[in-house]
């Protein structure tokens, strides 16, 4: 093999590589708002608790959101990531506008979601209140599979219940259970019982 092809083949491996480790990619649908509701919150909890292997979890809301994907982020060490192994940024109202997200920058890490600008394109408030990092619990294998797939971008519909998690240490984790919080204990726990990617 020539060094030229040597070059070629191993520059093709970091592409794969790169593919493989990615993530499922990121879906443009262009400016406009795509989400227009606030997520809906109800006081009427379906569910009664229930066990789930060491955890008790205890529903505290029904909820249900159309939203804009605006990042996920995987876990796979802790007690959180044994009930919750993936996150979604979700935005809704102006934060589900492409021509507003492409002017803020967005991250995840450490189950907190950031956001950063040079210069606000809609009022700090409004950034706040119409967008959420929420920890998603899967039902079942369907729907840990299908909140996986979801991608970057993609216009999603998720119902449920905000939940509180105990385990039999005295270890909580609650949900919660306003969108008007920020910072530390204002991301949502749910329980994910249907969702769905929006065919646009």
């Amino acid at each position: 093999m020539t060094a030229m092809k040597k070059i070629l083949f191993i520059a093709l491996l970091i592409v794969i590589a790169w593919k493989l480790t990615s993530g499922p990619g990121e879906v443009t649908l262009g400016p406009g708002v795509m989400a227009k509701e606030a997520p809906v919150q109800q006081d009427a909890v379906s569910l009664q608790k229930f066990q789930l292997d060491d955890y008790e979890i205890i529903p505290a809301a029904r909820f249900d959101i159309k939203a804009k994907v605006l990042g996920s982020k995987s876990y796979t060490f802790g007690r959180e990531a044994d009930l919750s192994p993936i996150d979604l940024a979700l935005g809704w109202g102006p934060m589900s506008d492409e021509s507003i997200l492409q002017k803020i920058t967005i991250s995840q890490s450490n189950r907190f979601y950031r956001w950063h600008v040079e210069e606000f394109p809609i009022p700090r408030r409004e950034i706040e209140t119409n967008s959420a990092n929420m920890h998603m619990i899967p039902a079942n294998k369907t729907i840990a599979s299908k909140i996986k797939a979801a991608r970057h971008g993609d216009i999603i519909t998720l119902s449920g219940h905000l939940v509180n998690v105990k385990a039999r240490d005295g270890w909580l984790w609650k949900s919660s259970l306003t969108r008007q919080d920020t910072g530390g204990g204002a991301c949502e726990l749910i329980w994910v019982e249907q969702f769905d990617v929006v065919a646009l």
